[in-house]
């Protein structure tokens, strides 16, 4: 699976605001051996935001977390996207929803907050355990959540654990040599596209040196593809530190 961050706030891209939620969700995802395939911080824009889901859903292996933008103030335009991209249908008054709003706020439910319950037609919602304002979610692949840390990070918590927890266990081999990224080039051609590789340069007072990392869930292909790199710098009497 190819998992997507998408988190909306013109508010962090000006600095009113820190992100919270990149960090957490790379963790989150990482006690079950999964990664994220990319994360973006957007403006709240319709044809920005509109892209990206279209870019996900055009990702026959994609899963995406979205964070912000499913308020009833204008600037809030999650829903109706994700109606648009996700569905072709238009938003639906979801009952559940609209009660639980009607609930906690009573006569101030209306003229605005009730427009939060107006939600893309057959969406699961996602518990708020802080006030019950729900997130939702589409096809087990799309989740909406607020965006409040505190609100949105319980809802993945249990999003993940209940769907995407099956560990995958990889191998990395990771070495430091002193040498530039320049000298072992032509080794890292040969590595091939299942085998993740990381090659990081580092400049420091000490001169040119590169960390090197392979990683894969098959640990013999990377022992083997590791070993090119080792018996290179060992021939070329090139030192190196393993990690």
């Amino acid at each position: 699976m190819n998992f997507y961050a998408c988190i909306i706030g013109s508010e962090i891209l000006n600095g009113r605001r820190v992100d919270k939620h990149f960090e957490f969700l790379k963790n989150e995802l990482q006690k079950y051996g999964h990664e994220l395939f990319a994360s973006f911080i957007i403006k709240d824009d319709k044809e920005l935001i509109r892209k990206i889901y279209k870019m996900v859903k055009d990702d026959a292996d994609g899963v995406m977390f979205s964070f912000g933008g499913i308020g009833a103030t204008p600037d809030d335009l999650t829903r109706e996207i994700a109606a648009e991209v996700f569905t072709s249908k238009p938003l639906l008054r979801h009952k559940k929803f609209e009660q639980d709003i009607i609930q906690r706020f009573g006569e101030e439910a209306y003229p605005h907050r009730i427009y939060m319950a107006d939600l893309p037609q057959d969406v699961k919602l996602l518990p708020n355990p802080v006030n019950n304002m729900s997130g939702f979610s589409l096809q087990d692949r799309y989740f909406f959540t607020p965006g409040f840390p505190q609100m949105a990070h319980p809802m993945i918590i249990v999003v993940i654990e209940r769907l995407f927890s099956e560990s995958k266990q990889k191998y990395r081999a990771t070495l430091l040599a002193k040498t530039s990224e320049n000298t072992l080039i032509e080794l890292m051609k040969e590595i091939p596209p299942e085998i993740e590789l990381s090659s990081l340069p580092i400049l420091n007072n000490n001169g040119a040196s590169v960390e090197i990392s392979l990683c894969a869930a098959d640990k013999k292909s990377v022992e083997n593809y590791f070993k090119l790199f080792t018996d290179f710098l060992d021939k070329s009497e090139i030192s190196y530190n393993l990690i």
